[in-house]
């Protein structure tokens, strides 16, 4: 054998020895036990809390200007194709008698107005201005087209917005009475006309809130306290002035005497035949009732049948309840003795069909006007024959209890019997329009 081959034979028996023996397993390396200590209590874990959420920031919403609205005028100015035509049926003679009394009143009412019409403040001087201004168109003596291009060019109108804002205004007509009375109380002179007493206490509210400027509060003072004054039927029946001597003369007819309270002014025809003049001096503050109301309302005149010389002719007929139904209204008149009249609430003269009585808290005092309605022609009894349409320029010059609003005129008639017969007959709607000069445009 070679020696090539013999060590051929030694490698197969090396590797074979190396395949017969099992491989021990080595044993898993093992670290030495520790021992394990327990934890630390650990302090509980508080459930999370719910926090609010942030608020929500919303920009402020940007809201337009409030809208201040418009005062409310019970006069509204009129475009040229708007305004009537002014005939006038009465003579200018008495016009500028009224419009000469209107301007003394504003000669001493300077300090008066402005007053609302429309979107316009109207001053006195405007309204002054504005009688001025007719007054010498009626000095020019035009008449026609002339004179109504005139009154149009030199004139804004406006119209009462009258009763509901429906521009309908009611019209009704008032008078002077004439009564027969005395100085002394007799057995035919028996009913007092009585001047104002000294402890009626006029309280003018305006003196403690402004927006009560105008208004009055009429009492007397019992006990430290202001309480109303008396009424009507504790003055008339239960004598609560009597002894006071506060009557400034005596008359013979108490239904007379009441519608010289509700006329505020008149005359006395003494037993001498010489006139005692009085005009209104206060009243007693209790509010105006009306008798033909309360008589409708208790259905002793139908309202179709109501008129002035019906509630006079009821009163006449019901003796018996003469006092119930004159109390009905507590209002009553305190007079003065006046050298002229009848005088209006501005201090003038009144002129008969000219001067007329409106709200002095709605229209302008003094200022001139124009009408438009019905007036009744009658015969001699006073008995309606038929009504015709008239127009004329009027000033307003005086106030009543019933006259109040946009929606009331009262026409003064005049004085004595036919003027009360015109008064009670007249209750028509109509028209009222107030006249101011145009402004100039520098102004």
């Amino acid at each position: 054998m070679t020696r090539r081959a013999l060590i051929f034979f030694l490698v197969l028996f090396f590797l074979a020895g190396c395949a017969g023996r099992a491989r021990k397993p080595i044993p898993p390396s093992v670290s030495p036990q520790t021992t394990l200590k327990p934890a630390p209590p650990t302090a509980a874990i508080p459930p999370p809390v719910s926090l609010p959420a942030p608020p929500i920031t919303v920009p402020p919403e940007t809201l337009p200007p409030p809208v201040i609205p418009k005062p409310v005028s019970p006069l509204i100015r009129l475009s040229a194709d708007q305004l009537p035509l002014f005939s006038d049926d009465m003579d200018p003679a008495s016009l500028e008698t009224a419009i000469e009394k209107s301007l003394r009143y504003y000669a001493r009412a300077a300090g008066n107005g402005p007053y609302r019409m429309d979107d316009a403040m109207v001053t006195v001087r405007e309204l002054r201005e504005s009688l001025l201004a007719l007054k010498e168109i009626l000095r020019r003596g035009e008449t026609g087209e002339t004179r109504q291009m005139l009154i149009r060019e030199t004139f804004d109108v406006y119209r009462s917005t009258g009763l509901d804002g429906k521009d309908a205004v009611l019209f009704t007509g008032y008078f002077e009475p004439i009564l027969d009375g005395s100085l002394k109380k007799t057995a035919k002179y028996k009913y007092p006309v009585y001047k104002a007493p000294a402890d009626a206490v006029v309280v003018n509210l305006g003196k403690f809130r402004e927006k009560q400027q105008g208004d009055q509060l009429v009492g007397r003072v019992r006990n430290g306290e202001l309480v109303p004054y008396y009424s009507r039927s504790e003055i008339e029946d239960l004598a609560a002035l009597a002894g006071r001597n506060l009557e400034i003369a005596w008359v013979d007819d108490r239904i007379n005497l009441f519608f010289l309270h509700t006329q505020g002014s008149g005359k006395i025809k003494l037993p001498n035949g010489k006139l005692l003049q009085i005009g209104y001096a206060i009243k007693n503050g209790r509010p105006y009732q009306s008798v033909g109301r309360f008589l409708m309302d208790t259905g002793k005149i139908s309202p179709q049948d109501m008129s002035y010389q019906a509630i006079k002719r009821y009163l006449r007929e019901h003796p018996e309840a003469l006092a119930e139904i004159l109390g009905h209204n507590e209002s009553f008149i305190f007079f003065r003795e006046v050298k002229e009249g009848p005088v209006g609430s501005l201090g003038e003269i009144l002129t008969a069909g000219r001067s007329i009585a409106t709200d002095a808290a709605v229209f302008p005092r003094g200022a001139l006007a124009f009408i438009r309605a019905q007036k009744p022609i009658l015969d001699r009894e006073g008995n309606v024959v038929s009504w015709v349409p008239f127009s004329r320029f009027v000033v307003a010059q005086d106030a009543g209890g019933m006259i109040k609003g946009a929606g009331r005129v009262d026409l003064f008639c005049g004085t004595g019997d036919e003027a009360e017969m015109l008064a009670g007959s007249l209750k028509e709607r109509g028209e009222l329009y107030f006249l101011v000069k145009k402004r100039d445009r520098g102004r």
